[in-house]
């Protein structure tokens, strides 16, 4: 894997935000893998517990319930952090649309916060989770950094805000930040359920309950899609990185995209379903194509993605066949 021989002194401390989410679980157990210190704060508003039940025997480990939008809280977690992972905030860019005062308070808010804390307790690295739609209405492909349109959402906004405070912590404070700007994150422990799924877990879960999936578009619309080793090995390449580049962000893809409904037709034949979709109309604030150019995180970050989109996908749908339950 590309971060395997990714290490970091002996006692290392990691903070992850958001750590009983999807990629925050993933991250923390790839923390512990490798013999560091953890803390995982999460409100489990959207997390959940059993996401990290396993990793509550491992003494290197410290779950702590907390919410980013408490300052006090965040000040107290990164108390003797060396790295902060920054992975808490609400996504959906539907969502956001019909919720834009949260979204303001949990990702801007909370992200400033985690920012103001970090600073004060003299972490060496804040990573944080942006977001490809950042893009907005940008036309061009693949998706430069430095290149972007008109946000189309409050959830892009957020994301887009972040940076911002990020960079001004590093040129004001000498707070190194580091922003990765992921491209439709995909793998284990993503939640299917709910009107605001991704669309590759929800996918896979009709499928396999033999249910009728909904496509919002034609179909037609491409997403490069990066399944989670990929943003695990981008966390830890972050906090090596340079200091000559903190205040930068980065795509974090594979470089490559592909259709939803050239998606959908190797979800059924891999999983051996004939399950024609339904077709719906387009979602409010959606990006109709993104693909990333991932040059300036190879060059800056030494980011070298193992995982394609379609070794990602067998790995999901038979982890989702063993969890099927959950």
């Amino acid at each position: 894997m590309g971060y395997k021989n990714v290490t970091f002194k002996r006692d290392s401390v990691f903070l992850v935000t958001g750590g009983a989410g999807f990629i925050g679980s993933n991250l923390c157990e790839a923390v512990l893998k490798k013999g560091y210190k953890v803390k995982c704060l999460d409100n489990l508003s959207t997390g959940k517990k059993e996401n990290i039940s396993s990793f509550f025997e491992d003494s290197n480990f410290t779950f702590i319930n907390g919410d980013i939008r408490d300052l006090d809280t965040c000040m107290s977690v990164c108390e003797g952090v060396d790295y902060v992972l920054h992975q808490a905030a609400w996504g959906s860019v539907p969502r956001s649309i019909e919720r834009p005062l949260l979204y303001e308070e949990i990702n801007v808010k909370g992200t400033l916060n985690m920012l103001e804390a970090a600073k004060q307790k003299e972490v060496e690295k804040f990573v944080y989770a942006s977001s490809s739609s950042v893009y907005g209405d940008d036309p061009n492909l693949p998706k430069v950094e430095g290149r972007e349109g008109t946000l189309l959402s409050p959830y892009a906004l957020t994301k887009k805000t972040n940076e911002e405070y990020s960079k001004l912590y590093t040129k004001l404070y000498g707070l190194e930040t580091y922003g990765l700007r992921y491209f439709n994150v995909f793998g284990t422990r993503q939640n299917p359920n709910g009107a605001y799924a991704a669309v590759i877990p929800k996918f896979i879960k009709q499928l396999l309950n033999n249910e009728r999936p909904t496509i919002n578009g034609d179909g037609k619309q491409s997403r490069d899609f990066t399944y989670i080793e990929n943003v695990i090995e981008a966390n830890f390449k972050a906090c090596c990185t340079s200091s000559a580049y903190a205040g930068n962000v980065y795509n974090i893809a594979y470089g490559n995209r592909v259709t939803l409904i050239d998606l959908y037709n190797y979800l059924c034949n891999y999983m051996g379903k004939l399950i024609t979709p339904k077709f719906a109309l387009e979602r409010p604030g959606d990006i109709k194509h993104s693909d990333a150019d991932i040059t300036k995180s190879k060059i800056e970050m030494n980011y070298n993605p193992d995982w394609d989109i379609w070794r990602g996908i067998n790995e999901t749908i038979d982890w989702y066949k063993l969890n099927s339950d959950e």
